[in-house]
């Protein structure tokens, strides 16, 4: 918890200005009922008007000073808890970014998200509620309570004329904070929405390192919803001093017609001082208190969430290692005994895997559901740590390469196409910043989705929903493989990424494909793409179990032959 609470020390001064306002205000509604008394004593029972103007006015002048003060602590106390939440939310966010996906796996991206908004807030509400009122609401219980005590239960009555004027003020408020709040709840899902994004496409963001690209887009939406929350808490923290005003204001009325009735002996002054003073002071302390009780019950649970995402160790995968050497990639790739297994798992999906992609060559690697496919190319990307063996590149273990400079030379193509919000223009711009217009042609037409992209109604300028909803799988399946083609890897991954096109299509791309000077890896379920490759590996569960050509594999592997038939029939020829 402390390592969270630590973001409050660069508004240490905001803090002691707050806290030192706070009292202010609380020394002005202890004095009151003093200044309160004095009036009746010397002013109202004596009927001496001067007495009642000259303190009254002093009443008054120090109500001004508090209502002043209680502004003034509203900005500083939102502007810290403002500021703390962003900071806290902004250090959650880049934490995340920095995680491995073996870290990811721990946490659900719901409860991330939750952790990044709602756990936030709940904290970041606390600390506004301790500068504005923490201290103040037990003083005011302690006081009020012995002369609450001494309440004549007829006197309540009085407290009717009070109502009309703070249900008016209390529903005027009301209204104007739900727009406000309304609003502040767009930004909120504006946030989510980013975050959601992020977490969801993690995979892409790693293999193209854009964390900071994304940092900079999730620090725009989060700057919109910290001035937006700000307003509308600058809005409810005016009513409660208008409040106090109306309340002394209607005290004084009060006191002045009670005047009559006293002298009457239907009530005494002690009870009128003690209903209007302390009785309202002591029901108004009591429901902050109630209210500070549940809000710091939440923020204790908020704050150790908070701090266990904050606490996870750094993961040398995703930081930069000075020791490491960038290395402009030739695009061999060979796994030496390769064993892996995910993060809290016993069963290895990869046991002692060895084979070599020599630069330039087309590898298919084909086996069922769960043969480990995806978490072989995974390795290539360093998304995580090996448990036995050697990913090399060029003949150097990866682990000693840049990370950065390794993934910069990789397209990526993963399983299920994730497209950002925003243009086409602006997702085909992820697989290089400096795009030129006649790198995007190329790269679209390669994929065979430029024609398709001049038919739209904006073309290239196109907005694209969240994760493509307005697209088809196979449209982006054809655009996420043109981002990766922008860069012009010296290593291209495609996790199943054709399984949404048809065979022509399909024939075109693997065609246009070759004028890549780059080490392919398609990961595939057709044997119709996996023949056209220079070396099939045929994995299951977790083993491989064979590797060659088409050709040879027919010869060799019964699986192979299997599988082949299963999609051709008995009677093609095996050369077909």
């Amino acid at each position: 918890m402390l390592k969270v609470f630590s973001y409050l020390k660069p508004y240490r001064l905001h803090i002691n200005i707050a806290l030192f306002l706070m009292l202010v205000e609380l020394m002005v509604e202890l004095v009151q009922p003093l200044l309160m008394a004095k009036i009746i004593d010397e002013g109202i029972m004596n009927r001496d008007l001067s007495i009642v103007l000259i303190w009254g006015g002093v009443m008054l002048g120090i109500s001004l000073i508090a209502f002043t003060s209680g502004i003034v602590n509203s900005f500083f106390a939102a502007h810290t808890s403002q500021s703390f939440g962003h900071e806290v939310r902004s250090q959650l966010f880049m934490k995340v970014q920095s995680f491995s996906f073996a870290h990811l796996s721990r946490y659900p991206a719901s409860s991330l998200i939750t952790r990044m908004t709602n756990d936030v807030t709940q904290i970041q509400n606390t600390v506004f509620m301790s500068l504005r009122i923490m201290l103040r609401a037990p003083l005011l219980v302690i006081g009020g309570v012995a002369m609450a005590l001494t309440v004549n239960v007829k006197l309540a009555l009085i407290f009717v004329v009070l109502i009309p004027f703070l249900i008016v003020l209390l529903v005027w408020a009301m209204k104007k904070a739900g727009v406000l709040f309304k609003s502040v709840q767009g930004k909120l899902d504006r946030v989510n929405g980013v975050m959601r994004e992020n977490l969801s496409g993690m995979r892409v963001i790693k293999a193209f390192y854009r964390g900071k690209h994304e940092e900079k887009r999730f620090s725009e939406s989060n700057d919109a919803l910290m001035e937006k929350t700000m307003s509308a808490l600058r809005l409810i923290e005016f009513t409660m001093p208008a409040l106090m005003v109306i309340m002394n204001l209607s005290i004084i009325v009060v006191l002045w017609y009670g005047n009559i009735d006293i002298n009457r002996g239907d009530i005494k002054v002690g009870e009128v001082v003690a209903v209007v003073q302390y009785g309202t002071r002591v029901s108004q302390a009591l429901s902050i208190v109630s209210m500070i009780v549940m809000v710091f019950s939440r923020a204790k649970a908020s704050t150790e969430r908070i701090s266990e995402i904050l606490s996870v160790e750094e993961d040398h995968l995703e930081n930069h290692d000075p020791d490491t050497t960038a290395k402009n990639l030739n695009g061999q790739i060979e796994f030496v005994d390769v064993t892996f297994r995910y993060p809290g798992t016993t069963r290895p999906v990869l046991e002692n895997v060895s084979l070599i992609a020599k630069p330039g060559e087309t590898i298919a690697i084909m086996g069922a559901t769960g043969s480990g496919k995806t978490s072989l190319v995974q390795l290539i990307l360093r998304l995580y740590e090996l448990e036995k063996g050697e990913v090399l590149a060029d003949n150097e273990n990866i682990r000693t390469l840049d990370l950065e400079s390794i993934r910069r030379q990789i397209g990526l193509v993963p399983q299920e196409g994730f497209l950002f919000t925003g243009t086409i223009k602006e997702n085909l711009s992820w697989g290089k910043e400096d795009l030129t217009n006649e790198e995007m042609l190329e790269a679209t037409k390669d994929a065979q989705i430029h024609e398709t992209i001049m038919k739209l109604h904006d073309q290239y300028l196109t907005r694209i929903g969240q994760k493509g909803v307005n697209l088809s799988g196979g449209q982006k399946q054809r655009l996420s493989i043109a981002r990766a083609l922008i860069r012009k890897p010296k290593i291209l991954i495609l996790d199943d990424s054709t399984s949404a096109l048809d065979l022509k299509t399909e024939a075109n791309l693997l065609l246009a494909l070759k004028k890549y000077t780059c080490t392919t890896f398609i990961i595939t379920q057709k044997v119709s793409t996996a023949k056209e490759a220079d070396q099939i590996l045929l994995l299951d569960e977790g083993m491989l179990l064979a590797k060659g050509t088409h050709e040879e594999l027919l010869q060799q592997s019964s699986l192979y032959q299997q599988i082949y038939q299963s999609q051709f029939g008995e009677g093609e020829s095996h050369y077909a």
